[in-house]
């Protein structure tokens, strides 16, 4: 087995928990879903059936998971979300992290193409550069939102399993991990199943902690973006005027994000491109979207680089927030 990574000891404090009654457990496990999960993870794990109701066992029921899950920080305005990432504390910050690890994060930098400010606006957002990680086991995260969030429930008994197998893959103790309220983990906050297919060795040791290690984490996001599309030195957004134009139809609202139309058909449509907007084939599929303040609509083109910061949360809100961050730490970090 691959040695354990080393979770920092800040967050594993046994004390942010409630349990369960071993007979509130007991009861648990006796539900027919749970009893077809423990076949299901056995088959697909290769763990045996009792161990992984033991595992289960030791899961314990928090309302106030399914509580912040349910009121996200994504479903505000542009105008109440973006103060909560865009401050001049997490700008200066995101400056010293860079030149904190400067060197390692040019290095994956040239390695994977993607920009330092990306990489560090993540974490920023993410974290606040590792500044809060998350205070929930993930386990706890996973069951409660498993079997006891019906809205999403399927997707994250999925991410229970690809959790087991990570442990497994990587030595982590499934007692202590800790995450987010979703079970996402280390400092950019990778879900198991991000974890397991594009988190990356970058320091070479044999092992890969998002909890410690600055080269696997950097690799890390470096190659979660790689691998969704992201293209080296092209833009990402730009505000345009819709005047009287009718485009309702072609807004990217919720979690429908995958461009779908071009800058031709908004052309036609009326819609004002600027001047100073970037260069991009007038047939080239983009993203329309609105950011809403407290007194006005803007309407935003998403070029390519910004879905795929969709592709890491799935939410414009999220990608505009990371790449202003970004923005705004490399113009400071220049002056």
């Amino acid at each position: 087995m691959i040695s354990k990574i080393s979770i920092p000891a800040a967050i594993l404090s046994a004390g942010l928990f409630f349990s369960l009654s071993a007979g509130a457990n007991s009861q648990f496990l006796e539900r027919t879903e749970v009893q077809s999960f423990i076949d299901q993870a056995s088959e697909q794990t290769g763990l045996p059936r009792d161990e992984v109701a033991a595992l289960l066992g030791k899961a314990r029921f928090q309302q106030s998971i399914i509580d912040a899950i349910t009121r996200p920080a994504e479903s505000r305005t542009w105008g109440e979300y973006r103060p909560i990432f865009i401050t001049d504390k997490r700008i200066r910050d995101g400056v010293s992290f860079w030149n904190e690890h400067q060197e390692l994060l040019e290095e994956i930098s040239q390695d994977y193409g993607l920009s330092p400010e990306i990489i560090v606006a993540i974490i920023g957002v993410e974290t606040a550069y590792g500044g809060f990680i998350g205070n929930y086991r993930v386990l706890d995260a996973l069951v409660t939102l498993g079997f006891d969030y019906e809205r999403r429930g399927e997707f994250f008994r999925g991410q229970l399993i690809e959790f087991i197998r990570l442990a497994d893959e990587q030595g982590l103790d499934m007692d202590k991990a800790l995450g987010s309220y979703a079970g996402a983990m280390g400092l950019p906050q990778f879900i198991p199943s991000s974890y397991r297919h594009y988190a990356v060795d970058g320091d070479g040791d044999g092992r890969i902690d998002l909890w410690e290690s600055k080269a696997d984490i950097f690799a890390s996001v470096a190659n979660y973006f790689v691998a969704h599309g992201w293209g080296h030195g092209e833009p990402v957004a730009f505000k345009v005027d819709v005047a009287d134009a009718e485009v309702d139809d072609l807004l990217n609202k919720a979690r429908d994000l995958a461009p779908k139309t071009t800058l031709r058909e908004l052309r036609e449509r009326g819609v004002i491109i600027p001047n100073d907007a970037p260069e991009v084939p007038a047939d080239f599929k983009v993203m329309l979207f609105t950011l809403t303040t407290d007194d006005q609509v803007e309407h935003w083109v998403g070029l390519n680089n910004f879905y795929v910061i969709t592709r890491y949360n799935h939410s414009v809100l999220y990608a505009m927030a990371v790449w202003e961050l970004a923005t705004k730490i490399a113009a400071l970090r220049e002056s």
